[in-house]
């Protein structure tokens, strides 16, 4: 039985979001596929992420001295312990999902404070002689993005930096496996858009057989 982190970033549902809709269909096409599998969702706008401030800087600080947990503040225990949660849950996750928009060429901040939260030495990396070393060996991960206008190919390809990102974290984090689908040219082109939404949520039942 595999544990999946599905992984949404983004304020609307299914109904008037593209990338929530093809999330959808992907993941409820995986259960019926893998129904022994545990599925947690975890909604971003949701959840309490700490942005990392100066209370956790602080914190740290004073956990890598050799104090103890009691001996930080409210406010440090509250947000390094939250940040700590999240970063476990994600390391005991064997498939990761990721759901996001293309906002200003990238995904929302929501995106990359969970990313801040996970990206901790010594569980999902470690630093090396010879360099950073990803410790996620054993997983496989998939991000869904939905993209208004035509990213995948053209002079608008290099702008993209929402999948990118997400590719280079997996690779750093030693993460093997890495797969997009992509909805994208809706908005672009909105005669096409129920077609463009249609195949996309073929292509992710067609994913979710494989994953």
């Amino acid at each position: 039985m595999a544990k999946v982190l599905y992984i949404t970033a983004h304020p609307h549902d299914d109904t008037s979001s593209y990338s929530m809709a093809v999330g959808k269909a992907f993941i409820d096409t995986y259960k019926e596929v893998n129904p022994s599998d545990n599925v947690v969702h975890i909604d971003l706008y949701k959840e309490n992420i700490p942005h990392i401030d100066v209370d956790v800087f602080s914190g740290w600080g004073k956990l890598q001295s050799g104090k103890g947990f009691e001996e930080l503040s409210a406010e440090e225990k509250a947000k390094v312990g939250r940040l700590s949660e999240l970063c476990d849950q994600f390391v005991s996750g064997d498939k990761y999902v990721f759901v996001t928009p293309l906002w200003n060429f990238s995904f929302p901040p929501v995106m990359k404070a969970y990313i801040d939260s996970v990206a901790v030495s010594g569980k999902t990396f470690k630093y090396t002689a010879e360099g950073p070393v990803g410790l996620l060996t054993d997983k496989k991960a998939l991000h869904i993005q939905a993209r208004g206008g035509i990213y995948s190919e053209g002079p608008a390809a290099e702008l993209e930096m929402g999948h990118r990102y997400l590719g280079i974290i997996m690779q750093f984090f030693g993460v093997p496996s890495f797969e997009g689908v992509f909805v994208e040219g809706h908005a672009a082109m909105p005669d096409k858009a129920q077609e463009i939404k249609e195949n996309a949520i073929a292509r992710a039942k067609d994913v979710a057989h494989t994953f």
